[in-house]
């Protein structure tokens, strides 16, 4: 991923008012982003509870997505549909995320579990490692991972516009 603005983060939200993006609490590390080992740039609000957010660029474009969930989630291993990786305790969360246009004035959104520390990107690419301490098995390369996650974030993302 490429190293992305203040201002480029704020205009790029699809799911909320520009007023909602003009006020969200931006990653305080954002400067110290380590862009080259990220898919996407997700983080949560610390002021709002159960509020996080996706930015993720797509084509020559950037789509930002405003998230909920709920905190504490499972005591039960649960696994991220992102980025497969399998964590204890709460750390997998269903994110659901407001649809565009009218789909989404009424009310409709998409949903789906997600690492809540929102660094499926590092996961994938072995630079995290679950509390859990375990991975899921597989003979995946580190690359092949990482295509998997790109192509599970867009998956989710274009489920916003249908």
């Amino acid at each position: 991923m490429q190293s992305i603005t203040e201002k480029e983060i704020r205009q790029s939200f699809v799911n909320c008012s520009k007023g909602d993006a003009k006020r969200m609490n931006l990653p305080s590390t954002l400067t110290d982003t380590d862009w080259e080992q990220l898919d996407f740039l997700g983080w949560s609000d610390p002021s709002y509870a159960g509020r996080s957010y996706i930015v993720l660029p797509k084509g020559d474009e950037l789509v930002g997505v405003a998230l909920k969930h709920e905190s504490g989630g499972s005591d039960r291993a649960q696994m991220c549909t992102i980025c497969t990786t399998t964590h204890s305790r709460g750390d997998v969360s269903l994110m659901t995320a407001k649809k565009t246009g009218e789909s989404g004035r009424r009310g409709n959104t998409v949903g789906t579990y997600m690492c809540t520390d929102l660094l499926c990107s590092l996961y994938a690419r072995g630079k995290k490692t679950p509390a859990l301490g375990n991975r899921y098995r597989e003979n995946l390369s580190t690359e092949e991972r990482v295509v998997r996650v790109q192509e599970n974030i867009e998956s989710f993302i274009a489920r916003l516009y249908t």
